[in-house]
C-alpha cells in the first residue's frame, strides 16, 4: 500500500514525530488556553509571527529554519504581551485588541512578503509554506528541532501542571498560598506562543490556532476532569497531527495544514454527537428515556383518582396518543395496571406505586418551593427516596416525613392546596 512505502522513508519518520508531539503539546496547552479564555490568543500570536519570519529571512539572507522561528517568536510575544497590556490598562476588550493586533501584524507580515519575493534569493526561500504548512519541506535537522521543542513543551506543562491548574480556576487563592501568578501568567504566555511558533512550518499561521483549540474543545466533551481532559486532548492532537501529515505525503505538493486541521475537525464531530454524556445524539436519548419515565410517573400519578380513559389519558397528559400507548403498555407489561372496558385501573402493586411517587414528589416540590425552610432535608435523599423501589415500608417513611414537615410548617399545606 501507498501509505506503507511512505512510512519507510526515514524523513517522513522524523516529521511524523515532530507532527504527533507537536499535536501533543498543541492539544495539551489548548485545553489550558480554552479554560482561561485565551483561545483567540493562539490565533493572534500564529497571525503575528509571519513578519518576524519575514524580517528574520531579510537580515539573514537565507532560510535558516531556527532563525526563522527566533524571529517568529520575537514578533508572536510581543503581539501576545501588547494585547495583555492594551487590555489591562485601557478600556478595550480582550477579543477587540485580538483582531487589532492580529490585523496589523498579519498585514504586515504580508507586505514584508511581498518584498520577500522581489528579493534576487526571494523566489527560493519557500516561506509562503508557513501561510498553509507543508511539513514534507522540512529537513532533517529542523524536523529534530521541531519535534525537540514540542518534547520540552511537554515537559515544562508536566513540570508546573500543578500550579497552571490553579491559577486557571482561582488565580486570587493561588496569589493568596504564595504563588508567582505574575510569572506564571508569563510562562503559560510563553509556552503559548512557543507552541504556536513551533507548529507554523507544519500547520501554518492561518490554521495553526485550530490545532491549538479543537483537540481541546473535543476532549472538552469526553470528560469534566481537567487531567482526563488534558490526556485526552493530547491524544486528539497527535493522532490529528499523524493522520493529516500521512495523507498530506501522500499527494505532490499537498498542505499539511489543512489535512492536520481537517482530521482534528472529524475528531470532533465524532466528539460533538457521540460523546457518551454531553454529545448530541447520547444526550438527545438521554431526554427520550427521561421524557418516557415522567410520562409513565404522571400516568400512574394521574390514574390514582380513578375514572380515567385510555383513549383521553393522552389529552389529559399533553401528549400525543403514540407516547400515550407506549407508557400505558410499559406499565401494563411491569403490573401496576389494567385496563377494564376502556378504563384504567391500577393494581395494589400499581397503587403502591403510585402513592409513592406522589408522595417523593410532593417532598421535591416542597425543597424547590421553600428551601430555607426544607434546608436540613438533603436533595441526595430526596432522589433517593423518589428513586427506591415502593414497599409499605418505605411509603410509610414517606407519609411520615411529608407528616412533619406540614406539622412543623402548616402554611406550606396552604401552598400546595393552591397551586
Amino acid at each position: 500500500m501507498e501509505w506503507l512505502s511512505i512510512l519507510k522513508d526515514g524523513n517522513t519518520q522524523w516529521v511524523l514525530l515532530s507532527t504527533l508531539l507537536l499535536g501533543i503539546a498543541s492539544g495539551v496547552m489548548g485545553s489550558f488556553a480554552l479554560l482561561r479564555k485565551q483561545s483567540l490568543i493562539g490565533d493572534a500570536v500564529a497571525h503575528s509571527a509571519l513578519p518576524g519570519i519575514c524580517l528574520a529571512f531579510m537580515i539573514m539572507g537565507e532560510k535558516d529554519f531556527f532563525g526563522l522561528l527566533v524571529g517568529a517568536a520575537v514578533t508572536g510575544l510581543i503581539a501576545a504581551y501588547l494585547i495583555q497590556a492594551v487590555t489591562r490598562t485601557s478600556k478595550i476588550k480582550e477579543d477587540t485588541a485580538i483582531c487589532l493586533f492580529l490585523s496589523v501584524f498579519f498585514g504586515l507580515g504580508i507586505v514584508l512578503l511581498t518584498k520577500v519575493a522581489q528579493m534576487p534569493s526571494g523566489n527560493q526561500s519557500g516561506l509562503d509554506h508557513f501561510i498553509f504548512g507543508q511539513a514534507a519541506s522540512l529537513v532533517g535537522k529542523d524536523v529534530r528541532l521541531m519535534g525537540g521543542t514540542a518534547f520540552v513543551l511537554i515537559l515544562v506543562i508536566t513540570v508546573f501542571f500543578k500550579e497552571f491548574k490553579l491559577i486557571t480556576f482561582d488565580a486570587q487563592f493561588a496569589k493568596g498560598v504564595g504563588l508567582p501568578v505574575q510569572r506564571l501568567n508569563f510562562l503559560f504566555l510563553s509556552l503559548l506562543v512557543i507552541t504556536v511558533i513551533v507548529g507554523i512550518q507544519a500547520v501554518g499561521v492561518i490554521l495553526m490556532a485550530a490545532l491549538l483549540i479543537t483537540p481541546a474543545i473535543s476532549a472538552r466533551y469526553w470528560t469534566d476532569s481537567l487531567h482526563r481532559m488534558v490526556a485526552i486532548a493530547g491524544v486528539f492532537g497527535g493522532v490529528s497531527g499523524v493522520v493529516g501529515t500521512i495523507i498530506s505525503a501522500m499527494g505532490k505538493g499537498l498542505s499539511t495544514g489543512p489535512f492536520i486541521v481537517l482530521t482534528a475537525s472529524a475528531i470532533f464531530v465524532i466528539s460533538i454527537l457521540f460523546a457518551p454524556s454531553k454529545g448530541m445524539i447520547s444526550k438527545g436519548m438521554e431526554r427520550r428515556m427521561n421524557d418516557r419515565i415522567l410520562l409513565r410517573r404522571s400516568l400512574l400519578k394521574a390514574s390514582l383518582g380513578g375514572g380515567c380513559r385510555i383513549s383521553e389519558m393522552h389529552v389529559r397528559l399533553g401528549t400525543n396518543e403514540r407516547k400515550m400507548s407506549e407508557a400505558i403498555h410499559h406499565c401494563m407489561h411491569s403490573g401496576w395496571l389494567y385496563s377494564d372496558g376502556g378504563e384504567i385501573v391500577l393494581t395494589e402493586q400499581g397503587r403502591l406505586q403510585a402513592t409513592h411517587i406522589l408522595y417523593a414528589d410532593e417532598l421535591r416540590e416542597l425543597k424547590e418551593m421553600y428551601p430555607s425552610e426544607m434546608a436540613s432535608y438533603d436533595e441526595g435523599w430526596l432522589e433517593e427516596a423518589a428513586g427506591q423501589t415502593p414497599s409499605d415500608e418505605n411509603l410509610m417513611v414517606l407519609i411520615q416525613e411529608r407528616k412533619d414537615v406540614y406539622n412543623r410548617h402548616p402554611y406550606m399545606l396552604k401552598g400546595v392546596r393552591g397551586q
